[in-house]
């Protein structure tokens, strides 16, 4: 299974359209929050056929909206501030913030743990357990757009610059 995962997109709609485009063909789509305004949800639900699945960020302001949007896109399922899946057997915990992510990681609860928030991309591995920051589409922070994609039948992460 493929599963591309964003975060941090703070309403950059030609920098997700190209996040879109190269996570095609992805199974799932995992967002880490700060998508911002209610017409990123409608971006992604229309950009992504596939199950996707989202938890907010600390930049969310217009929970209202963004979850009425969401409620268009029969594909969208909105978690909250944290995720919980089981994804073919593949147990993944999504939170957008590291701070939590680093104490899951140390769990070996998940075989796959996705964050956000620093907006810089890194991969961490703890024996089976892989930790992904796929850095932030945005790319106004750091400089460097960027998302990425899990294949959970080899373990890799494959970071795609936008």
């Amino acid at each position: 299974m493929r599963i591309a995962i964003v975060s941090d997109i703070h309403d950059h709609i030609s920098r997700l359209a190209t996040a879109l485009e190269r996570v095609r063909g992805a199974d799932t789509l995992i967002c880490c929050g700060d998508l911002c305004s209610p017409f990123i949800m409608r971006q992604l639900g229309e950009g992504f056929t596939g199950p996707i699945h989202i938890v907010f960020g600390n930049n969310d302001g217009d929970l209202f909206r963004l979850t009425v949007a969401a409620t268009n896109f029969s594909q969208i399922t909105l978690h909250g501030a944290f995720a919980d899946l089981d994804l073919n057997g593949l147990r993944v915990a999504v939170t957008h913030y590291p701070e939590i992510a680093m104490p899951l990681l140390e769990s070996g609860r998940y075989g796959l743990i996705c964050c956000g928030h620093n907006h810089q991309y890194s991969v961490v591995q703890r024996g089976a357990v892989t930790l992904v920051n796929p850095g932030e589409v945005m790319g106004e922070l750091h400089g460097a757009a960027t998302c990425a994609v899990y294949d959970s039948d080899t373990g890799d992460v494959t970071r795609y610059d936008l």
